[in-house]
């Protein structure tokens, strides 16, 4: 049995303002079209042979994006892991092996980022079928790409010996060697000189293993991340589709890349190449390189007009964006930020998002648009005692049953129907109607309907911060605190506590 395994964590900062802390680039539509890398990575899976149902695992904060789009394309994973905190793939694929093997079973793990762009697939499930009898005989497997050019921005395998499978039932095309070494980050210089020696290859982040391999090589080079692991899967509590791991267990794991702490340091390390077009999606230079381009070898997205612009990436997200006689430029608009920066320097956006997050500047995590498990809302305006939001609930979903202290609310439908719970009363809403919401009033908003519900929501009070909610019921199982945990308390002292969007999980949530 072959499981897939999905890593959907991480935030994605290169690709800032795009990605955010609560929406990173995995479940954003980056490459255009309608589905996100995450939904892309699970459609690919079904051009695979003898697949069982993946293993995914995301950040809880990233919870119900992952599970509605995995939802839409009609995907149910074996099981959905949540990981508390983030402590790299080295935890996290010590946790999937541990689910995996939950009933007793062992099977092989087949890991993909989430976050990774291929051309044609088939190479992939090819190699996949050929290395299939070396992974029964205990071998941890790389997959390796053929370098196009050098870059700093990838790992770096580097082969050996050449090595066959010892049963007749391995494929005769799929080639492998021995790993002799990684490179996770190397230099500029040395990626020209591993390009050069041509016994390197690009380190794809996809693997191949048996699950008690797994488990029994990080045992012995990383004990202490599977002891820790085995409490937090051990200890871990089933929330609707969603498999909690122990925070307090996973919170004391060592933190670690699976790179780093086994492929580094294995004997059982072997590399099969690819001959595939591949492109981890870390940096804007890896979606210019494989996403459709002008004559001038320009990427425009949205509303963009270009005169004389050549080798440039240019993303309008909210409003029109014109460039004249710009050369190797990146241009990232969204309503919220703009981010501009020559080719050759775009890495540095973390830079820029560190001094956001020490700041605590609210656009380092979300967007001006917030997505929530029954729809998304939009701050449009803020005041003096009065703010405005767009709200969008999505058909069949409700918000908690709720009542905020100092605040009141008015709401217009603009589209769609609305049922609303006001104390003992319950009303339907049609587009152009509208209802007030007294201060104090116990109150829900949900959408019986076929159709998205959306509703302009004005806000009234001497306090308006997200924070001032008492949750009284939520379908959901969402507490009164934000998705970074913090408290009301915590929420009230934030720099940026007159943000509207502060205070996450409460408010209109």
């Amino acid at each position: 049995m072959i499981i897939p395994v999905i890593l959907c964590g991480g935030f994605g900062t290169h690709l800032w303002p795009l990605s955010r802390e609560l929406y990173p680039k995995q479940v954003i539509a980056v490459m255009g079209g309608e589905l996100s890398l995450l939904q892309q990575t699970v459609v690919r899976l079904a051009e695979f042979q003898d697949l069982d149902k993946a293993i995914v695992l995301c950040n809880e904060e990233h919870r119900f994006m992952a599970a509605a789009q995995l939802q839409a394309v009609g995907v149910k994973p074996r099981s959905l892991i949540l990981e508390p905190i983030g402590r790299n793939t080295a935890p996290a694929l010590a946790a999937a092996a541990l689910e995996a093997r939950k009933s007793g079973e062992d099977p092989i793990m087949l890991v993909f980022p989430a976050d990774h762009f291929f051309g044609n697939i088939t190479p992939l499930t090819e190699a996949v079928a050929g290395a299939r009898s070396l992974c029964e005989q205990g071998r941890i497997i790389a997959f390796g790409v053929p370098p196009s050019e050098p870059s700093a921005g990838y790992g770096y395998i580097e082969q050996g010996d050449e090595i066959h499978p010892e049963t007749a039932t391995a494929s005769p095309t799929c080639r492998a060697y021995r790993v002799l070494s990684f490179a996770a980050a190397p230099t500029a210089a040395s990626a020209v000189t591993f390009v050069k020696s041509q016994r390197h290859f690009w380190n794809s982040g996809i693997l191949m293993v048996k699950s008690s391999v797994l488990l029994e090589e990080l045992g012995q080079l990383a004990p202490e991340i599977v002891d820790w692991c085995t409490r937090a899967h051990s200890r871990a509590s089933r929330d609707m589709d969603f498999l909690r791991l122990d925070p307090e267990s996973f919170d004391a794991c060592p933190s670690g890349s699976i790179d780093a702490v086994l492929m580094e340091k294995t004997r059982r390390g072997v590399v099969v190449p690819l001959d595939i077009e591949w492109r981890d999606l870390g940096a804007w230079s890896d979606l210019h390189k494989v996403q459709k381009k002008d004559e001038a070898g320009n990427v425009l997205i949205g509303d963009v007009i270009a005169h004389k612009v050549s080798n440039s990436y240019l993303h309008a997200g909210s409003r029109m964006v014109a460039a004249v006689g710009v050369d190797n430029l990146v241009v990232i608009e969204t309503k919220d930020a703009v981010f501009v920066a020559p080719f050759d320097r775009a890495e540095e956006v973390d830079v820029i998002v560190s001094r956001l997050q020490a700041s605590r500047r609210e656009e380092a995590r979300v967007h001006s648009k917030v997505y929530r498990p029954w729809g998304a809302y939009e701050s449009i305006d803020l005041g003096d005692r009065f703010q405005v939001k767009r709200i969008t609930v999505n058909p069949g979903a409700k918000l908690s049953l709720q009542k905020h202290y100092h605040r009141a609310e008015h709401w217009v439908v603009v589209k769609g129907t609305a049922r609303i719970t006001r104390d003992a009363e319950e009303m339907i809403l049609m587009e152009n109607q509208s209802t007030y919401v007294p201060l104090g009033a116990v109150h829900r908003l949900e959408n019986p309907g076929m159709i998205p519900l959306e509703l302009i929501e004005i806000q009234t009070g001497s306090y308006l911060k997200e924070d001032d909610i008492v949750r009284l019921d939520d379908v959901y199982g969402r507490t009164h605190q934000d998705p970074a945990g913090r408290n009301a308390a915590e929420i009230r002292n934030s720099p940026r506590a007159n943000s509207p969007f502060e205070g996450g999980e409460g408010g209109c949530c």
